[in-house]
Protein backbone atom coordinates (compact mmCIF):
# COMPACT_ATOMS: atom_id res chain seq x y z
CA UNK A 1 0.00 0.00 0.00
CA UNK A 2 1.32 3.61 -0.96
CA UNK A 3 1.56 6.24 1.50
CA UNK A 4 -1.06 8.35 -0.07
CA UNK A 5 -3.71 5.52 0.68
CA UNK A 6 -2.83 4.43 3.44
CA UNK A 7 -2.69 8.05 4.52
CA UNK A 8 -6.12 8.48 3.12
CA UNK A 9 -7.26 4.72 4.96
CA UNK A 10 -6.62 6.55 8.35
CA UNK A 11 -8.39 9.71 7.61
CA UNK A 12 -11.60 7.61 6.97
CA UNK A 13 -11.37 5.73 9.79
CA UNK A 14 -13.40 7.61 12.16
CA UNK A 15 -15.66 9.45 9.53
CA UNK A 16 -18.86 7.64 10.68
CA UNK A 17 -17.99 9.00 14.03
CA UNK A 18 -17.21 12.54 12.94
CA UNK A 19 -20.06 12.54 11.00
CA UNK A 20 -22.58 12.32 13.84
CA UNK A 21 -20.74 14.83 15.76
CA UNK A 22 -21.28 18.68 15.81
CA UNK A 23 -18.26 21.01 15.23
CA UNK A 24 -17.81 22.23 18.93
CA UNK A 25 -17.64 18.49 19.88
CA UNK A 26 -15.14 17.73 17.32
CA UNK A 27 -12.90 20.16 18.80
CA UNK A 28 -12.80 18.95 22.23
CA UNK A 29 -13.48 14.81 21.50
CA UNK A 30 -11.59 13.20 18.17
CA UNK A 31 -13.37 10.71 16.74
CA UNK A 32 -11.31 7.10 16.70
CA UNK A 33 -8.83 7.69 13.77
CA UNK A 34 -9.10 11.33 13.33
CA UNK A 35 -6.22 12.45 14.76
CA UNK A 36 -4.52 11.85 11.78
CA UNK A 37 -3.78 15.16 10.47
CA UNK A 38 -5.24 16.70 7.08
CA UNK A 39 -2.17 18.19 5.18
CA UNK A 40 -3.53 20.80 2.50
CA UNK A 41 -1.37 22.09 -0.66
CA UNK A 42 -2.06 24.71 -2.78
CA UNK A 43 -1.56 24.86 -6.51
CA UNK A 44 -2.08 28.64 -7.12
CA UNK A 45 -1.26 31.22 -3.90
CA UNK A 46 -2.38 34.76 -5.31
CA UNK A 47 -4.46 36.95 -4.10
CA UNK A 48 -7.47 34.62 -3.74
CA UNK A 49 -5.72 31.95 -1.78
CA UNK A 50 -4.06 34.42 0.82
CA UNK A 51 -6.91 37.03 0.99
CA UNK A 52 -9.64 34.19 1.22
CA UNK A 53 -9.06 30.20 1.04
CA UNK A 54 -6.12 30.63 3.55
CA UNK A 55 -7.89 32.60 6.19
CA UNK A 56 -10.79 30.75 5.60
CA UNK A 57 -9.39 27.33 6.45
CA UNK A 58 -7.19 28.71 8.98
CA UNK A 59 -9.90 29.43 10.73
CA UNK A 60 -10.66 25.54 11.36
CA UNK A 61 -7.80 24.31 11.00
CA UNK A 62 -7.46 23.32 14.89
CA UNK A 63 -10.85 21.99 15.20
CA UNK A 64 -10.46 19.79 12.20
CA UNK A 65 -6.85 18.94 13.10
CA UNK A 66 -5.71 20.27 9.43
CA UNK A 67 -2.62 21.82 7.94
CA UNK A 68 -1.67 24.18 5.32
CA UNK A 69 1.71 22.45 4.02
CA UNK A 70 2.84 23.06 0.59
CA UNK A 71 2.33 25.59 -2.09
CA UNK A 72 2.85 25.46 -5.59
CA UNK A 73 3.00 28.72 -8.18
CA UNK A 74 4.75 29.86 -10.95
CA UNK A 75 5.43 33.70 -9.48
CA UNK A 76 8.16 33.65 -6.29
CA UNK A 77 6.83 36.90 -4.87
CA UNK A 78 3.34 34.92 -3.82
CA UNK A 79 4.90 31.67 -3.42
CA UNK A 80 7.02 33.22 -0.70
CA UNK A 81 4.10 35.35 0.73
CA UNK A 82 1.82 32.26 0.80
CA UNK A 83 4.78 30.00 2.83
CA UNK A 84 5.29 32.67 5.23
CA UNK A 85 2.06 32.83 6.25
CA UNK A 86 1.50 29.54 6.97
CA UNK A 87 4.87 29.87 8.77
CA UNK A 88 3.43 32.21 10.90
CA UNK A 89 0.37 30.10 11.83
CA UNK A 90 2.13 26.84 12.25
CA UNK A 91 6.00 27.26 13.35
CA UNK A 92 7.06 25.39 10.43
CA UNK A 93 8.77 25.65 7.12
CA UNK A 94 5.89 24.54 4.42
CA UNK A 95 7.42 22.89 1.37
CA UNK A 96 7.18 25.19 -1.73
CA UNK A 97 7.48 24.42 -5.53
CA UNK A 98 7.21 26.16 -9.08
CA UNK A 99 5.02 23.44 -10.43
CA UNK A 100 2.21 21.80 -9.41
CA UNK A 101 3.33 18.42 -10.39
CA UNK A 102 5.95 18.47 -7.67
CA UNK A 103 3.30 18.89 -5.42
CA UNK A 104 1.03 16.43 -6.57
CA UNK A 105 3.82 13.87 -6.45
CA UNK A 106 4.20 14.39 -2.30
CA UNK A 107 2.55 11.22 -0.57
CA UNK A 108 1.60 13.38 2.83
CA UNK A 109 -0.42 15.70 1.35
CA UNK A 110 -4.47 14.15 1.76
CA UNK A 111 -6.09 17.77 -0.03
CA UNK A 112 -5.67 20.30 -2.70
CA UNK A 113 -7.00 23.72 -3.10
CA UNK A 114 -6.88 25.07 -6.80
CA UNK A 115 -6.69 28.61 -7.29
CA UNK A 116 -4.72 29.10 -10.30
CA UNK A 117 -5.41 30.69 -13.18
CA UNK A 118 -8.98 30.27 -14.97
CA UNK A 119 -6.89 28.21 -18.26
CA UNK A 120 -5.40 25.98 -15.56
CA UNK A 121 -7.97 25.13 -13.77
CA UNK A 122 -9.22 22.19 -15.52
CA UNK A 123 -5.64 20.40 -16.12
CA UNK A 124 -4.82 20.91 -12.23
CA UNK A 125 -8.28 19.22 -11.34
CA UNK A 126 -7.69 16.69 -14.21
CA UNK A 127 -3.88 15.84 -12.31
CA UNK A 128 -5.27 16.27 -8.55
CA UNK A 129 -7.80 14.11 -9.18
CA UNK A 130 -5.61 11.12 -11.12
CA UNK A 131 -3.19 11.74 -7.94
CA UNK A 132 -6.28 11.09 -5.75
CA UNK A 133 -5.86 14.20 -3.74
CA UNK A 134 -9.56 15.48 -2.62
CA UNK A 135 -9.82 18.63 -3.96
CA UNK A 136 -11.37 21.91 -3.38
CA UNK A 137 -11.53 23.76 -7.07
CA UNK A 138 -11.79 27.63 -7.92
CA UNK A 139 -14.64 28.54 -10.80
CA UNK A 140 -14.62 28.58 -13.68
CA UNK A 141 -14.05 24.99 -14.09
CA UNK A 142 -12.68 25.28 -17.56
CA UNK A 143 -12.77 27.37 -20.82
CA UNK A 144 -13.77 24.87 -23.23
CA UNK A 145 -16.80 21.69 -23.01
CA UNK A 146 -14.31 18.89 -24.21
CA UNK A 147 -11.50 19.66 -21.16
CA UNK A 148 -14.35 20.18 -18.63
CA UNK A 149 -15.82 16.76 -19.45
CA UNK A 150 -12.48 15.09 -19.42
CA UNK A 151 -11.53 16.49 -15.89
CA UNK A 152 -15.13 15.88 -14.21
CA UNK A 153 -15.00 12.47 -15.42
CA UNK A 154 -11.40 12.12 -14.19
CA UNK A 155 -12.83 13.48 -10.60
CA UNK A 156 -15.95 10.76 -10.77
CA UNK A 157 -13.52 7.97 -11.47
CA UNK A 158 -11.03 8.70 -8.90
CA UNK A 159 -13.61 8.96 -5.75
CA UNK A 160 -12.22 11.95 -4.29
CA UNK A 161 -13.96 14.78 -2.39
CA UNK A 162 -14.46 17.30 -4.47
CA UNK A 163 -15.96 21.03 -3.76
CA UNK A 164 -16.20 23.48 -6.03
CA UNK A 165 -15.62 27.36 -5.50
CA UNK A 166 -19.08 28.53 -5.36
CA UNK A 167 -19.40 29.49 -2.11
CA UNK A 168 -22.26 31.45 -2.07
CA UNK A 169 -24.51 27.71 -1.96
CA UNK A 170 -23.32 27.69 1.75
CA UNK A 171 -24.50 30.92 2.55
CA UNK A 172 -26.81 30.69 5.33
CA UNK A 173 -28.64 32.88 3.82
CA UNK A 174 -29.00 31.95 0.10
CA UNK A 175 -30.41 28.10 1.45
CA UNK A 176 -32.87 30.54 3.50
CA UNK A 177 -34.05 31.87 -0.17
CA UNK A 178 -33.93 27.83 -1.64
CA UNK A 179 -36.16 26.81 1.27
CA UNK A 180 -38.36 30.24 0.30
CA UNK A 181 -38.71 29.13 -3.26
CA UNK A 182 -39.35 25.40 -2.42
CA UNK A 183 -42.58 26.53 -0.19
CA UNK A 184 -44.15 28.12 -3.63
CA UNK A 185 -44.47 31.67 -2.12
CA UNK A 186 -43.28 33.58 -5.32
CA UNK A 187 -45.92 32.08 -7.47
CA UNK A 188 -45.14 31.19 -11.34
CA UNK A 189 -41.39 32.26 -11.87
CA UNK A 190 -40.76 33.40 -15.61
CA UNK A 191 -37.89 35.49 -14.69
CA UNK A 192 -34.46 35.53 -13.18
CA UNK A 193 -32.05 38.81 -13.06
CA UNK A 194 -29.04 39.75 -12.18
CA UNK A 195 -26.94 42.60 -12.86
CA UNK A 196 -23.18 43.14 -11.73
CA UNK A 197 -21.38 46.44 -12.05
CA UNK A 198 -18.37 47.88 -11.12
CA UNK A 199 -16.65 51.07 -11.49
CA UNK A 200 -13.77 49.15 -13.72
CA UNK A 201 -13.09 45.86 -14.69
CA UNK A 202 -11.36 43.67 -11.94
CA UNK A 203 -8.77 43.13 -13.49
CA UNK A 204 -7.38 46.33 -13.06
CA UNK A 205 -6.89 45.80 -9.37
CA UNK A 206 -4.78 42.81 -10.15
CA UNK A 207 -2.50 45.14 -12.74
CA UNK A 208 1.43 45.27 -11.24
CA UNK A 209 3.65 44.50 -13.61
CA UNK A 210 6.37 46.04 -11.65
CA UNK A 211 6.34 43.39 -8.95
CA UNK A 212 6.61 40.29 -11.64
CA UNK A 213 10.29 40.94 -12.93
CA UNK A 214 11.04 38.02 -15.62
CA UNK A 215 13.78 36.08 -13.05
CA UNK A 216 10.89 35.57 -10.40
CA UNK A 217 8.02 33.57 -12.46
CA UNK A 218 7.99 30.59 -14.41
CA UNK A 219 6.53 31.99 -18.02
CA UNK A 220 5.96 28.59 -19.45
CA UNK A 221 4.65 26.84 -16.53
CA UNK A 222 1.96 29.67 -16.34
CA UNK A 223 0.82 29.24 -20.04
CA UNK A 224 0.44 25.72 -19.35
CA UNK A 225 -1.20 24.31 -22.73
CA UNK A 226 -1.12 27.59 -24.22
CA UNK A 227 1.44 28.37 -27.11
CA UNK A 228 4.69 30.20 -25.90
CA UNK A 229 4.79 34.22 -26.42
CA UNK A 230 7.12 36.45 -25.19
CA UNK A 231 6.78 37.33 -21.09
CA UNK A 232 4.75 39.80 -20.66
CA UNK A 233 4.14 40.95 -16.42
CA UNK A 234 1.44 42.99 -17.42
CA UNK A 235 -0.43 40.17 -18.83
CA UNK A 236 0.68 37.91 -16.16
CA UNK A 237 -0.58 40.50 -13.36
CA UNK A 238 -3.93 41.26 -14.61
CA UNK A 239 -4.40 37.78 -16.86
CA UNK A 240 -8.37 38.67 -15.90
CA UNK A 241 -8.41 40.72 -18.35
CA UNK A 242 -7.11 38.52 -21.00
CA UNK A 243 -9.29 35.97 -23.38
CA UNK A 244 -6.30 33.43 -23.41
CA UNK A 245 -6.10 33.21 -20.00
CA UNK A 246 -9.96 34.15 -18.67
CA UNK A 247 -13.11 34.76 -20.79
CA UNK A 248 -14.44 37.61 -18.34
CA UNK A 249 -17.69 38.73 -16.49
CA UNK A 250 -20.14 35.35 -17.42
CA UNK A 251 -17.49 32.56 -16.89
CA UNK A 252 -15.83 35.02 -13.72
CA UNK A 253 -18.72 36.66 -12.01
CA UNK A 254 -22.18 34.63 -13.54
CA UNK A 255 -20.95 31.62 -12.31
CA UNK A 256 -21.68 32.47 -8.71
CA UNK A 257 -25.07 33.28 -10.14
CA UNK A 258 -25.70 30.52 -12.11
CA UNK A 259 -25.06 28.04 -9.53
CA UNK A 260 -27.53 30.03 -7.28
CA UNK A 261 -30.06 29.42 -9.87
CA UNK A 262 -29.57 25.68 -10.15
CA UNK A 263 -29.16 25.43 -5.96
CA UNK A 264 -32.01 27.26 -5.41
CA UNK A 265 -34.15 25.96 -8.31
CA UNK A 266 -33.38 22.47 -8.47
CA UNK A 267 -32.74 23.23 -12.26
CA UNK A 268 -29.13 21.60 -13.50
CA UNK A 269 -28.71 22.42 -17.54
CA UNK A 270 -30.57 25.47 -19.63
CA UNK A 271 -32.26 24.71 -23.31
CA UNK A 272 -30.07 27.83 -24.69
CA UNK A 273 -28.45 30.69 -24.65
CA UNK A 274 -27.82 34.27 -26.25
CA UNK A 275 -24.96 36.23 -25.63
CA UNK A 276 -23.65 39.61 -26.59
CA UNK A 277 -20.41 41.46 -24.82
CA UNK A 278 -17.21 43.68 -25.96
CA UNK A 279 -14.83 46.20 -25.20
CA UNK A 280 -16.67 49.54 -24.89
CA UNK A 281 -15.53 51.68 -22.47
CA UNK A 282 -11.97 50.48 -21.00
CA UNK A 283 -9.76 50.76 -24.32
CA UNK A 284 -6.46 51.49 -23.10
CA UNK A 285 -2.44 51.06 -23.65
CA UNK A 286 -3.11 47.41 -21.93
CA UNK A 287 -5.29 46.31 -24.70
CA UNK A 288 -7.46 43.76 -22.74
CA UNK A 289 -9.30 41.77 -24.87
CA UNK A 290 -11.93 40.79 -22.25
CA UNK A 291 -15.40 42.18 -22.25
CA UNK A 292 -16.28 44.87 -20.06
CA UNK A 293 -19.95 45.19 -20.84
CA UNK A 294 -21.71 41.85 -21.43
CA UNK A 295 -25.49 41.23 -21.74
CA UNK A 296 -26.26 36.90 -21.34
CA UNK A 297 -29.59 35.46 -21.41
CA UNK A 298 -30.22 31.65 -21.06
CA UNK A 299 -33.95 29.45 -21.09
CA UNK A 300 -34.63 26.93 -19.10
CA UNK A 301 -36.56 23.85 -19.19
CA UNK A 302 -38.27 24.53 -15.63
CA UNK A 303 -40.11 27.34 -17.70
CA UNK A 304 -37.97 30.51 -17.16
CA UNK A 305 -35.60 32.84 -18.38
CA UNK A 306 -32.05 33.88 -16.61
CA UNK A 307 -30.33 36.87 -17.60
CA UNK A 308 -27.15 37.93 -16.77
CA UNK A 309 -25.61 41.14 -17.29
CA UNK A 310 -22.42 43.65 -16.46
CA UNK A 311 -21.43 46.96 -16.61
CA UNK A 312 -17.53 48.31 -16.22
CA UNK A 313 -17.73 51.92 -15.38
CA UNK A 314 -20.57 52.58 -12.90
CA UNK A 315 -21.55 50.63 -10.02
CA UNK A 316 -24.52 52.06 -9.82
CA UNK A 317 -27.89 49.81 -10.82
CA UNK A 318 -26.74 46.53 -9.30
CA UNK A 319 -30.13 43.92 -8.97
CA UNK A 320 -30.48 39.94 -8.12
CA UNK A 321 -33.86 39.13 -8.39
CA UNK A 322 -36.39 36.05 -8.90
CA UNK A 323 -39.65 37.94 -9.97
CA UNK A 324 -43.35 35.78 -9.51
CA UNK A 325 -46.48 36.17 -9.69
CA UNK A 326 -47.30 36.35 -6.36
CA UNK A 327 -43.80 37.81 -4.98
CA UNK A 328 -40.30 38.46 -6.08
CA UNK A 329 -37.08 37.34 -3.60
CA UNK A 330 -34.97 40.55 -3.51
CA UNK A 331 -31.19 39.05 -3.03
CA UNK A 332 -28.72 41.95 -3.97
CA UNK A 333 -28.09 41.94 -0.22
CA UNK A 334 -26.60 38.73 -0.10
CA UNK A 335 -26.61 38.39 3.63
CA UNK A 336 -30.34 39.67 4.20
CA UNK A 337 -32.18 38.91 1.27
CA UNK A 338 -36.04 39.59 1.51
CA UNK A 339 -39.27 39.07 -0.23
CA UNK A 340 -42.08 41.64 -1.41
CA UNK A 341 -45.49 41.54 -2.54
CA UNK A 342 -45.14 44.59 -4.34
CA UNK A 343 -46.48 44.98 -8.25
CA UNK A 344 -47.14 40.76 -7.97
CA UNK A 345 -49.85 40.15 -10.84
CA UNK A 346 -51.50 37.93 -7.67
CA UNK A 347 -52.50 38.54 -4.28
CA UNK A 348 -50.22 35.92 -2.22
CA UNK A 349 -49.43 35.28 1.27
CA UNK A 350 -46.35 38.10 1.24
CA UNK A 351 -47.79 41.34 2.44
CA UNK A 352 -45.15 44.31 2.08
CA UNK A 353 -41.68 42.82 2.37
CA UNK A 354 -40.22 40.30 5.00
CA UNK A 355 -37.07 39.12 5.55
CA UNK A 356 -36.30 35.78 4.61
CA UNK A 357 -35.52 32.90 7.27
CA UNK A 358 -31.71 31.68 7.04
CA UNK A 359 -30.93 28.24 7.18
CA UNK A 360 -27.98 27.11 9.19
CA UNK A 361 -25.28 24.84 7.69
CA UNK A 362 -21.43 24.87 7.65
CA UNK A 363 -19.45 27.40 5.99
CA UNK A 364 -18.36 25.93 2.51
CA UNK A 365 -14.17 25.61 3.70
CA UNK A 366 -15.70 23.78 7.03
CA UNK A 367 -17.77 21.92 4.87
CA UNK A 368 -15.12 20.64 2.32
CA UNK A 369 -12.76 19.63 5.31
CA UNK A 370 -15.73 17.91 7.24
CA UNK A 371 -16.52 15.61 3.90
CA UNK A 372 -12.81 14.97 3.52
CA UNK A 373 -13.18 13.14 7.02
CA UNK A 374 -17.43 11.92 6.39
CA UNK A 375 -16.59 11.19 2.58
CA UNK A 376 -19.98 12.47 1.83
CA UNK A 377 -20.63 15.06 -1.00
CA UNK A 378 -20.19 18.43 -0.10
CA UNK A 379 -21.97 21.79 -0.37
CA UNK A 380 -20.98 22.16 -4.38
CA UNK A 381 -19.79 18.91 -5.91
CA UNK A 382 -18.42 18.10 -8.99
CA UNK A 383 -22.11 17.88 -10.98
CA UNK A 384 -22.81 21.63 -9.18
CA UNK A 385 -19.54 23.01 -10.61
CA UNK A 386 -20.15 21.08 -14.15
CA UNK A 387 -23.62 22.68 -14.74
CA UNK A 388 -22.83 26.24 -14.31
CA UNK A 389 -19.85 25.88 -16.22
CA UNK A 390 -21.49 24.45 -19.23
CA UNK A 391 -23.75 27.24 -18.52
CA UNK A 392 -21.26 29.94 -19.08
CA UNK A 393 -19.51 27.58 -22.03
CA UNK A 394 -22.74 28.02 -23.52
CA UNK A 395 -22.64 32.18 -23.70
CA UNK A 396 -19.60 32.64 -24.21
CA UNK A 397 -19.83 30.76 -27.26
CA UNK A 398 -23.18 32.84 -28.13
CA UNK A 399 -20.73 36.01 -27.76
CA UNK A 400 -18.19 34.44 -29.80
CA UNK A 401 -19.94 33.41 -32.34
CA UNK A 402 -23.31 35.34 -32.62
CA UNK A 403 -25.18 32.23 -32.29
CA UNK A 404 -27.62 30.76 -30.01
CA UNK A 405 -26.41 28.21 -28.45
CA UNK A 406 -28.32 25.01 -27.11
CA UNK A 407 -27.12 22.23 -24.52
CA UNK A 408 -27.69 18.49 -25.10
CA UNK A 409 -27.24 16.85 -21.72
CA UNK A 410 -27.68 13.25 -23.04
CA UNK A 411 -25.04 13.83 -25.18
CA UNK A 412 -23.12 16.51 -23.06
CA UNK A 413 -22.53 18.29 -26.09
CA UNK A 414 -23.08 21.88 -27.34
CA UNK A 415 -24.32 23.16 -30.37
CA UNK A 416 -25.77 25.98 -32.55
CA UNK A 417 -29.81 26.15 -32.83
Amino acid sequence: MDGTVGRRELLKAGAAAAATLSVPALAHARAPGSNERISIGFIGSGSRAVEAHMPELHRHDKAMNAELTAFADPWRFRREQAAGMAKQWYGRDPRAFTSYRDLLALDDVDAVLIASPDHLHATHLEAAARAKKDIYVEKPLCKDLESLRRAVDAVKESGVVCQVGTQLRSFQSFTGCREAWKSGVLGTVARIEQTRNADRPYWYYRLDPDKAPPQDVDWKEFLGPLPERPYSPVQFTAWYGYREFSDGPVPGLASHFLDLVHYITGAQFPLSAVCQGGVFTFKDEHRFTCPDHVEATWVYPEGFIVHYSTVFGSAHGSTFKMIGTQATMDMQNWNKPFLTGEGAFKKGPVQGTQPVAPVERPDHWLDWLQCIRSRKQPNAPIEAGYQHAVAAIMAVRAMDTGKRQVYDPGKREIREG
